[in-house]
């Protein structure tokens, strides 16, 4: 298919285009290298998976690094193959890097002017014609717990709740910047902001506290991306309901990726569709345990049942790790352009 950014933004504004396109937050490098038939190292080869797979654009992130040192951090080796290890990383539920204020003077963080745009540099003339760019970076109220460790993170909410404000603060105003700069680069068409504020089965915290320590910097991305007049992306994992209202006000355009565990995408649709597109949905478990049949019989319900009138963008619910299925993986983007309309 040939790309179509124009399109993907009409669609990402609640718009019908042409056809349902197909956007995901992340496909593991393996998959995009088996793809691609070669290694994964440069921008070319990012745009060229892209452009072979039928997507619209190439998400690109600034290079920054915010714990070189991994420090906090637990891992655990998961996978081997011929050609390497694949590992899981994930915060210390208990104590993080950070328990207090002298923690936090201590800590080394980047400064702004260290983050690296060079993905960005030139990206237009490496473009086939019709493909864009989208801008995506996140995690302000991930990093914020997990730098602290969930549990110190949850009792400073109510002891100690200056540091965390602190460092909450540090980190907004550096992923902010970030955003700044997508909105000022004409290379960049639409911004994609991730940060989880939910599981299956409720929110992390409280909504108040979303209030005070998340939803005012997604408001200034929304801000940005609206007098840049560039569409807003949100990722958010689980069930949502308690604060959309809160994330529709913030000028999210498109939220992603509803997961099918905790929201039922025919009701997302039905009281927010005419203020969100919807992305995703497509069950990772299912994509890496299922069938190619199971996969397109998904894909077409989804699109029958929420693209009917525009507003909508398959992909998977979360996003597309090395263990999923490659022949499940490729049907769900044949099934996205057989029921698509592509």
């Amino acid at each position: 298919m040939r790309p179509d950014i124009e399109q993907l933004i009409l669609t990402l504004r609640g718009g019908q285009g042409s056809h349902v396109p197909a956007m995901e937050l992340g496909v593991h490098p393996k998959i995009k290298e088996h793809i691609l038939g070669r290694p994964l190292s440069t921008v070319a080869d990012e745009i060229a998976f892209s452009h072979m797979t039928g997507y619209d654009y190439v998400k690109l992130q600034p290079i920054a690094d915010f714990n070189p040192g991994n420090v906090g951090m637990e891992r655990d080796l998961v996978r081997e193959y011929q050609d390497g290890t694949v590992t899981r990383t994930w915060a210390s539920e208990g104590k993080g890097i950070i328990a207090n204020l002298g923690d936090l003077e201590r800590y080394r963080f980047p400064d702004a002017s260290e983050f690296s745009y060079e993905r960005f540099e030139g990206v237009r003339s490496l473009l086939p014609e019709g493909m864009g760019v989208i801008g995506q970076y996140g995690d302000i109220f991930t990093m914020t717990w997990e730098m602290m460790g969930f549990e110190e993170f949850s009792v400073a909410l109510f002891e100690n709740p200056e540091l965390v404000q602190a460092l909450n603060t540090r980190l907004g105003e550096l992923v902010v910047s970030m955003f700044e700069h997508f909105a000022q680069d004409d290379a960049v068409d639409a911004l994609w902001y991730s940060d989880d504020i939910a599981f299956a089965g409720g929110l992390l915290v409280s909504p108040d506290a979303l209030r005070e320590y998340f939803f005012p910097w997604l408001r200034r991305i929304g801000d940005l991306a609206r007098e840049s007049s560039k569409p807003l992306i949100y990722h958010s994992d689980g069930i949502l309901y308690d604060v959309m209202e809160d994330i529709i006000g913030c000028g999210v355009n498109a939220l992603h990726p509803i997961e099918p565990k905790a929201m039922e995408i025919a009701e997302v649709k039905q009281r927010y569709g005419d203020r969100l597109c919807l992305v995703g949905n497509v069950d990772v478990d299912l994509l890496s345990r299922g069938t190619p049949d199971q996969i397109k019989e998904v894909v077409r319900k989804n699109i029958e049942a929420v693209g009917y009138n525009g507003g909508y963008c398959v992909g998977s619910g979360n996003s597309i790790p090395e263990y999923v299925k490659m022949e499940n993986y490729l049907a769900m983007l044949d099934a996205t352009r057989e029921f698509g309309g592509g």
